[in-house]
């Protein structure tokens, strides 16, 4: 048998390949998946893809099993890991961070203002893949910028370091870092005006580099040996494919429940009300990573959240059901158990992106502002990854929003009724590596991949 593609994502814990083929139409169409265990252990991820590639060859009830192209997306072997250093932290810094995670990027270590020797110190423990240096608007502040960059110049790491800082300085650091050797990439000033972000040009340099990158990851040497184009950071193409449901939805919310981490992608404005209050602004396209709530790696930081003394007393076999945990639930209490720490997971991590409303006090008296991503007018809140697109208690799962805004009213989270829906065939990261090469087949996919609750 021969499809048009196969797409895997690579993940922490698994990975799964969905195949894809036309149909009369053109159109392009999902036909099943195969998964294994991700094989980063084992010192070769492409173990597990052939793995992966015998399981879909059962469900498709052939023997072999050829393909046009073949594309990957990988959050495995621990990312892409980057430190990021800016100007002023509610500023610069944030922009720079807002555009790592919106690439993927695992942002390991952060600084404000001018680098002094310990921050160098703690650049080389983390010993990054890329270096993020931002600062100043355009045509202002230039020193602390320049000061960076001769402290990362004397660094004894030969890694790209990204400038996306003042414009006026671009000149000048490309000169010190030149001069020291060190591979110099130039984007856009993520914070060019104090009233603008511009985050996507940087995202862009950052997906390329982790492209170029990912055969150095544990595990990831043979990968170009299996695939046919650059593979990309999985949670860059549930951006991409965020940004392709923004399209038609406008104000969208997309919530990745995995094994190790919960990620939430959101597109949207805001409220126009909301708007008028932010102190700062925020990009239209925000993404964050919640490292501590995953549900199976991350399970015990989890139960620690809720407490074990809860959930001894809302599961009579707590102590069976924990010495058994399994990305894939045997039984139905153990397929309980994952819900009730996915649903503390969906909660927690909207609850973390999402912005709220403060209270200040000026000349005038008391006024309110709005600090963060306002979610208030998102209109459609969909799941993915393996919780929220396989159990069974997913609608329950996600259904908890409903009340989410009722319990914590000065927060700007998702309305009551926000449409609800979820990623039925487990493939919003292919379809965004897939926008890549052919946005309209991409879209296609889309549509048919949608399944919603009523509610």
């Amino acid at each position: 048998m021969k499809v048009d593609a196969l797409i895997a994502e690579i993940g922490s814990t698994t990975t799964v390949l969905s195949a894809f083929a036309s149909d009369g139409s053109g159109k392009l169409r999902f036909l099943s998946q195969g998964e294994h265990y991700t094989t980063v252990d084992a010192g070769d991820v492409t173990l597990g893809i052939e793995r992966a590639i015998s399981t879909l060859k059962k469900r498709l009830n052939v023997d072999t099993l050829d393909w046009n192209i073949f594309l990957a997306t990988s959050s495995a072997a621990g990312g892409l890991k980057m430190t990021v250093h800016g100007l002023v932290y509610d500023m610069t810094v944030k922009a720079a961070r807002e555009a790592a995670l919106g690439a993927g990027a695992v942002i390991k270590y952060v600084s404000a203002g001018k680098l002094n020797s310990k921050d160098l110190e703690h650049i080389v423990e983390v010993d990054p893949r890329i270096i993020l240096l931002a600062g100043g608007v355009d045509y202002g502040e230039r020193e602390t910028v320049i000061h960076n960059a001769k402290l990362l110049a004397t660094l004894p790491l030969n890694v790209p370091v990204i400038f996306a800082g003042n414009i006026t300085a671009t000149e000048t650091i490309t000169e010190i870092l030149t001069e020291a050797g060190k591979p110099v990439l130039i984007a856009e000033n993520v914070y060019p005006r104090i009233d603008q972000l511009n985050v996507e040009p940087t995202r862009e340099i950052i997906r390329k580099v982790f492209a170029e990158n990912i055969i150095k990851a544990p595990g990831m040497e043979r990968i170009y040996s299996v695939v046919d184009r650059n593979v990309i950071p999985t949670p860059a193409a549930v951006m991409l494919t965020t940004g392709l449901l923004a399209e038609h939805y406008e104000d969208v919310l997309v919530v990745d429940i995995g094994g190790a981490t919960t990620d939430v992608d959101s597109y949207t404005q805001g409220d126009p009300e909301i708007q008028k209050m932010l102190v700062a602004p925020e990009p239209l396209a925000k993404r964050t990573v919640e490292g501590d709530l995953g549900v199976f790696v991350n399970a015990k930081h989890v139960i620690d959240h809720i407490g074990e003394t809860q959930l001894r007393s809302e599961f009579s076999n707590y102590d069976s059901i924990i010495s058994n945990i399994s990305p894939y639930p045997t039984d139905q209490s153990a397929e309980e158990f994952i819900a009730r720490l996915a649903t503390y997971c969906f909660e927690t991590s909207i609850r973390r992106h999402a912005g709220r409303i403060r209270q200040l006090y000026g000349p005038t008296g008391r006024i309110e502002v709005a600090e963060g991503k306002d979610l208030t007018a998102v209109k459609l809140l969909l799941g993915t990854g393996g919780v929220l697109t396989r159990s069974r208690f997913r609608e329950r799962i996600m259904g908890s929003v409903v009340n989410l805004g009722r319990k914590h009213i000065k927060e700007l989270l998702p309305r009551p009724d926000v449409k609800l829906g979820y990623d039925k065939n487990y493939i919003f990261a292919a379809i965004g590596i897939l926008s890549k090469i052919d946005r309209a087949l991409a879209l296609d996919l889309l549509e048919d991949d949608l399944c919603f609750f009523a509610h």
